[in-house]
This record gives C-alpha cells, sequence and structure tokens, in this order.
C-alpha cells in the first residue's frame, strides 16, 4: 500500500483527537469512549414515538448509532453497539420500551447496529466525514445497514412476506431517516472545519 494510500486508511476519527500520553492511558480513554457510546445509544433509544399500524416505533437510537460510529470509529463504536446488544441480552432493561431479550419485531435492528458502526467507522477512517456529500453517502450507507438485518428478522417475526416488512419496517421511516442524514451532514464536517480552524 503506498503511503497516501495508508494515510486514507488510517485517517483520524474525532475521537482520536483526544491526546493521550501513555498506552495505558489510552485504554482507559478508549474504554470510557465506547461506554459513552453505549450510554448515547441507550439514550437516543429510549425516545421514541410509538406508531399504531407498525410494531416497529420511531426512535434516534439510528441517529446516535450513525453519530457514534463516525465519532469512535469502527473498533470503539462496534464494541459500544456490541456492549448495548450484549446487556439488552442478558435482561438489562436498555432497547426502546424497556424491552429486553430478542423476542421481539425490532431486534434485528439493533444487531443491524453493529454492522452500522462497523461499516460507518470504516467510511470515517477513510475520511468520509469531512465533507457534506461523502458524509450524505456515509450515512445513507449506515442506514441501509441497518435495514438490512431489520426487514428480514421483521418479516420472519411476523410471518409476513418481504413487500409487507419493507412497507411495516422501511416505508414509514424514511423521512425521518432523511433528516437524521442531512444532520450528520450538517454535523460532521462542520465539526471537522472547527477543529481544522483550531489546529491552525
Amino acid at each position: 500500500m503506498s503511503a497516501p494510500a495508508a494515510r486514507l486508511a488510517t485517517a483520524p476519527v474525532l475521537a482520536d483527537l483526544i491526546r493521550v500520553d501513555s498506552r495505558q492511558t489510552a485504554r482507559v480513554r478508549d474504554a470510557i469512549l465506547t461506554l459513552a457510546g453505549t450510554a448515547f445509544i441507550t439514550i437516543a433509544g429510549y425516545i421514541i414515538i410509538p406508531l399504531p399500524f407498525t410494531p416497529v416505533p420511531i426512535s434516534l437510537a439510528t441517529f446516535a448509532v450513525l453519530l457514534t460510529g463516525a465519532a469512535l470509529g469502527p473498533l470503539r463504536g462496534g464494541m459500544s453497539a456490541g456492549i448495548y446488544l450484549a446487556l439488552g441480552l442478558v435482561g438489562v432493561p436498555l432497547f426502546a420500551n424497556g424491552q429486553f431479550g430478542w423476542a421481539f419485531a425490532s431486534f434485528g435492528y439493533i444487531i443491524g447496529y453493529i454492522a452500522a458502526t462497523l461499516l460507518v467507522g470504516i467510511l470515517a477512517r477513510r475520511r468520509s466525514d469531512r465533507n457534506v456529500w461523502t458524509t450524505l453517502g456515509l450515512a445513507t450507507l449506515g442506514s441501509l445497514a441497518i435495514y438490512a438485518f431489520g426487514v428480514p428478522w421483521l418479516a420472519v417475526f411476523l410471518g409476513v412476506d418481504l413487500a409487507t416488512a419493507l412497507m411495516l419496517g422501511v416505508v414509514p421511516f424514511l423521512i425521518g431517516d432523511a433528516i437524521k442524514i442531512v444532520a450528520m451532514s450538517a454535523l460532521l464536517p462542520t465539526t471537522w472545519r472547527i477543529v481544522d480552524r483550531t489546529r491552525s
């Protein structure tokens, strides 16, 4: 791999800007950031709007997941989502409406959170969070990753076909997703511009 390509693949994410002076301190920083990511996803997941025609509520968790992946990078972001999933599976009521375990219609989306944080984090490490257009792509791909797990689970759990699952688990959320994606495309590049000016 050429030097420019290597730099592109390992660009810092926002969390890397928190400087530490030793490996041990770096581990503590990473642990705190990872748990903060889990807490962020949990709190956002409790902010929901139930819809009467689908068992999947409107939630801010997806926005938190995408932002966590971009800000923390694939490893810390993926671990944040993984801890969230693991705690819920063992009985901690972290999921929307205080749910836990796996036997509910929207559980597949929570599995998708891990894939989304990994994907978004990898793209952020390739500087895709630095301008509006690439951030739009980053956030869109992250949202699609969540749906890729959520919709099949919804179809199997409800015993419906894929078209019905799409109508119940995707279509009602497209406007909200568009708002979240646009918000990310404004927030992340603006943050990086502020960081670059501060460095200068």
